[in-house]
């Protein structure tokens, strides 16, 4: 599924970003991934280590806030997992519009960019959270999700209409 695939990953430098490019590296022979996130130090530490040394792993510095440098990260990807997100529940109550900036309005930008560049597929990470949430992260990440699910929805309605 992967092998010979571009796959550009949001939020690379977090948890679960990290632990997915070294899977994905390790047990598929991608053609390149990108790991995109604005964390220019955890890029540099992640720098460090052999795991994230093969030749296919690109380090791209971006946030999900930037259109324009997304859609550039995306130039030739096949498939995106998007993991990039304010996740501290704590952080997100007391600044909730910065919240919806990353995990709302980056959400749009990325699907904007996607389409733009004909990306083949998207993954978005969620959470329980966005379950009848009770919080400003899960209320942000529903959001997430339903901008994800409305983008596959438009693009089946203009597949179905070609």
């Amino acid at each position: 599924m992967f092998n010979d695939k571009s796959i550009l990953v949001t939020g690379a430098t977090g948890s679960f970003g990290q632990m997915f490019v070294k899977t994905i590296t390790e047990r598929f022979n991608p053609r390149r991934v990108i790991v995109y996130s604005r964390d220019e130090w955890k890029q540099s530490e992640m720098q460090k280590d052999k795991a994230f040394t093969q030749g296919q792993v690109r380090f791209f510095l971006g946030d999900v806030r930037d259109k324009d440098r997304l859609c550039l990260a995306m130039r030739g990807v096949d498939f995106v997992i998007h993991a990039a997100a304010l996740k501290q529940v704590p952080a997100a109550e007391y600044n909730p519009f910065e919240a919806i900036k990353t995990n709302v309005l980056g959400t749009q930008n990325l699907i904007d960019a996607c389409l733009k560049e004909n990306v083949e597929t998207v993954v978005g990470i969620g959470t329980d959270k966005a379950v009848s949430p009770l919080n400003t992260y899960g209320a942000t990440k529903l959001l997430m999700e339903k901008l994800l699910t409305t983008a596959q929805n438009y693009l089946d309605i203009d597949r179905a209409l070609q």
